[in-house]
């Protein structure tokens, strides 16, 4: 008996299906939210609450990146985890305070979120287009 060909991946071109409509919704609300409270965690308790935010941030954009098998799955809580933190960036409240401090924290926190976003799309990228594990040309 021939091995059945392999399934495809859900790969860039998925089809559009409302409950992946309804996923990606709540993967971009997730990004705002772990966005939030990475804002407020990391300057919390330095350096464990910057490690916890950047983790939650991985997990969450890897996780939506297997969740749907797609490139859109990372990079939309990515997005709004990017709107999220810029828009707490700007946000000057009544006494002259930012939300983030001017500590290498905070910048290390939009650096790490930003690194973290890039490397688990292109890590969905890979997947879903099929490029094989391990060595090239050996």
């Amino acid at each position: 008996m021939p091995p059945a060909p392999p399934r495809p991946a859900a790969g860039p071109s998925a089809p559009v299906t409302p409950g992946r409509i309804g996923l990606y919704v709540l993967l971009l609300v997730a990004g705002v939210l772990v966005a939030v409270a990475g804002t407020l965690v990391q300057a919390a308790w330095f350096p464990g609450g910057l490690l916890l935010a950047l983790a939650a941030a991985a997990g969450l954009f890897h996780g939506g990146a297997t969740a749907t098998g797609t490139l859109a799955g990372a990079m939309i809580p990515g997005a709004g985890w990017l709107v999220a933190v810029f828009l707490l960036l700007s946000q000057v409240r009544p006494e002259g305070d930012f939300l983030f401090g001017a500590g290498t924290s905070s910048y290390l926190f939009l650096a790490g979120g930003l690194a973290v976003a890039v490397i688990c799309a292109t890590v969905a990228q890979r997947r879903a287009v099929g490029v094989p594990h391990g060595r090239v040309g050996g």
